[in-house]
């Protein structure tokens, strides 16, 4: 019985590698092995980095609104607690593009959370 070799299989296998690591530096580009380490590498640090993006961009939403309450005389902390009182269930990503593209309803949202807050206080 002859000796199978796997030809068109193996052939088949290295030419989806190879393209898969098209653009790669050097022999992560050219060799079969070379490649399928840097694409498991890859896929490391894609599958990681799709949530570290989730988290980067949530401190990136938190830093703009903190930025925009400073500006109006409170504080992040303080106007997410008085939203939150109020009633008022905006995400973290509204709020941003609500500070800097319409800042005339975040002072609105701002001095309903202040009222909430400081009746809150007062009440305490």
């Amino acid at each position: 019985m002859p000796r199978a070799r796997k030809g068109a299989a193996r052939t088949k296998a290295r030419r989806r590698i190879l393209r898969a690591a098209r653009g790669y530096w050097g022999t992560k580009s050219r060799h079969k092995q070379q490649a399928k380490v840097a694409l498991i590498r890859a896929g490391k640090f894609a599958y990681r980095d799709r949530r570290n993006r989730k988290r980067d961009f949530r401190r990136l939403w938190i830093t703009r609104i903190n930025a925009a309450c400073r500006m109006r005389g409170t504080r992040y902390s303080r106007f997410i607690n008085g939203l939150q009182r109020s009633g008022i269930l905006l995400n973290r990503k509204m709020l941003s593009q609500l500070a800097i593209e319409d800042p005339k309803s975040f002072d609105a949202l701002v001095e309903k959370a202040e009222a909430n807050t400081t009746a809150q206080a007062a009440n305490a």
